[in-house]
């Protein structure tokens, strides 16, 4: 879960920063326009990037830092007893044992190389 909340949150390239990325760009696009509402949805965007995503990210960090100091097993799991049908998808919710290999999908079939006219 930390690894997941440090994806979201990073400083630099996480989805947040993204996030805050678009919406300056989207009020700097605003300024440049001449209705009378661009001025107003402009300072709404980085309203928006400034307060609501710092504050979501500032939040969301703290949450990541405590869970990163967490190193016991979650409470909630059970050791696994195989119960789970290996082909349950939510099997790693209900099981502590290490998911199933991902399997690839089967390439699709050659074409055959034929003359062009």
């Amino acid at each position: 879960m930390a690894e997941a909340l440090t994806g979201l949150t990073a400083s630099h390239d996480g989805i947040l920063a993204m996030v805050a990325d678009v919406l300056t760009a989207t009020a700097d696009f605003h300024d440049g326009l001449d209705e009378p509402a661009d001025p107003h949805i402009a300072r709404r965007l980085r309203y928006l990037a400034d307060e609501h995503l710092r504050t979501i990210r500032t939040d969301l960090s703290d949450t990541r830092n405590a869970l990163a100091d967490r190193h016991a097993p979650h409470p909630g799991r059970s050791t696994c007893r195989e119960e789970v049908p290996a082909t349950e998808r939510e099997r790693s919710a209900a099981c502590a044992c290490p998911p199933p290999p991902r399997t690839l999908p089967a390439p699709p079939p050659p074409v055959a190389a034929g003359l062009r006219r």
